[in-house]
């Protein structure tokens, strides 16, 4: 929902889940156009804070994509990612978002959040004071 949010799934195009078994590592898959010609395939691992991706993970990824021939893929976490999960990534045109970017986002683009309160903080207006003389 994020990444269609963000505009990934083009005019026309369509974003799906996989199913929970049998994925064969993919986790999602945005068609960017309605052909299926430009395709971005997700993995998504719901970790704890301490719970880093490390480069094995990410290796496992690759695999994955690699068994479909894509091009691109994104991984994103609710955690971390470990400097070797990184480097790899960076090599293979992998792209990452960890808990915090992820987070950011949410926020931004509005998905999985609403806003519970919202405040008006005030301060003075010198101007009012001096053109009223008061």
């Amino acid at each position: 929902d994020l990444l269609s949010r963000m505009g990934y799934s083009g005019e026309g195009g369509s974003a799906k889940v996989t199913s929970r078994s049998n994925d064969g590592g993919i986790d999602g898959i945005i068609n960017q156009d309605p052909l299926g010609t430009s395709t971005v395939y997700l993995q998504a691992k719901r970790y704890k804070e301490d719970n880093k991706i490390n480069r094995a993970d990410v290796q496992s990824f690759y695999g994955a994509l690699a068994s479909v021939r894509a091009d691109r893929g994104v991984f994103i976490t609710t955690s971390s990612y470990t400097s070797g999960a990184k480097e790899f990534a960076a090599n293979q045109g992998i792209v990452l978002i960890d808990g915090i970017q992820l987070t950011e986002l949410m926020l931004e683009y509005k998905v999985g959040v609403e806003a519970e309160n919202q405040y008006t903080i005030f301060r003075i207006d010198n101007d009012y004071f001096e053109l009223n003389n008061v």
